[in-house]
């Protein structure tokens, strides 16, 4: 359960006062997630009801929000598929709910798909490549907070705790990202989700209906983004790329945006830093190393797929199509 801040009928109610979208009838704690507290909000509108989400904000500071409401009012309107947080009767969307920052937003119908098929990364990949495009001109930019200088010294924090292999191991996927980013070419940068697992998008039936949870999202080489679907997409059972999933993937997103060479040098690079990152911020999850202000227990992932993903990043480097 993913439920960090419990709140009282009395703090919602004072909280959606300055809201004109109905009186309270029900809320509900979501399970699933990691970093934030979301619940599901009922609303009843002159005898409609309608559900929300009210997602509060467990690490990432308030001085911090603007970016993702600003950055997810932008993108919505240019068509892509994500929650952009309702404004108060004032024009205020960001709000502040048990001493944390919170955001009122719509709910989408569907839900995440636990296994996707050809058709699902196909549909990731043109909304991912839309995403990019559309983030391009996007005016603000935001450094990432589990990025290149966080996994140099979280790496060299948690090694103490890992096998010699792995604490050898993560050294050298941090030194392989560290000298690509020392020379990286034309690789194009942007707006990035950062967190776009599967479980991270929408689907109503067989149809993608949005893209939910941008709080990682940062200015990032947008190559990395797509790096990170396909690590997660895309994978079988043992960390091996599927090729008919990775293919509907990647072909589906160059149809939008086409590679440059330099992204075609540095793509099973990218593969295993992506597949790097996540393997360390679960084994810092695992082993207790990530002190955090929640009251409840974190969701732990279990780190082992990740490493099996870089594993193979390692054994068998892709190429894009």
């Amino acid at each position: 359960m993913a439920v960090y801040t419990r709140l009282s009928d009395a703090a919602l109610n004072d909280f959606l006062a300055d809201f004109d979208l109905g009186r309270l009838v029900g809320y509900q704690g979501i399970d699933g997630g990691i970093e934030n507290t979301n619940y599901f909000v009922d609303l009843d509108q002159q005898g409609q009801r309608r559900q929300f989400v009210l997602t509060l904000f467990e690490e990432l500071p308030y001085d911090e929000m603007p970016f993702f409401v600003e950055l997810t009012a932008y993108l919505a309107e240019r068509g892509v598929p994500v929650p952009a947080p309702f404004k108060d009767r004032y024009g205020i969307a960001l709000k502040t709910l048990a001493n944390r920052p919170a955001l009122l937003l719509p709910r989408f119908r569907g839900k995440p798909m636990e296994a996707p098929r050809v058709e699902h990364c196909g549909q990731i990949g043109t909304a991912l490549a839309r995403f990019h495009l559309a983030g391009q001109d996007f005016f603000m930019t935001r450094q990432a907070h589990r990025g290149v200088f966080w996994w140099r010294r979280e790496s060299s924090r948690v090694a103490s705790v890992l096998s010699s292999y792995d604490a050898a191991l993560l050294k050298q996927e941090v030194a392989l990202f560290d000298a690509l980013r020392a020379d990286p070419g034309n690789l194009p940068a942007g707006v990035i989700h950062g967190d776009l697992f599967a479980d991270n998008a929408l689907f109503d039936g067989d149809q993608l209906s949005g893209i939910i949870d941008l709080y990682n999202a940062c200015t990032g080489y947008l190559l990395y983004d797509l790096a990170i679907v396909t690590n997660d997409w895309c994978s079988r059972s043992d960390g091996s790329l599927d090729p008919q999933r990775s293919a509907a993937l990647l072909d589906n997103y160059a149809a939008i945006r086409p590679y440059t060479d330099d992204e075609r040098r540095a793509w099973p690079i990218l593969l295993r830093t992506a597949a790097m990152r996540f393997w360390l911020s679960r084994l810092i999850s695992l082993h207790g190393l990530e002190a955090t202000g929640y009251e409840g227990d974190q969701v732990v992932k279990d780190p082992e797929p990740l490493r099996q993903v870089l594993l193979q990043r390692i054994a068998n480097p892709a190429q894009l199509p």
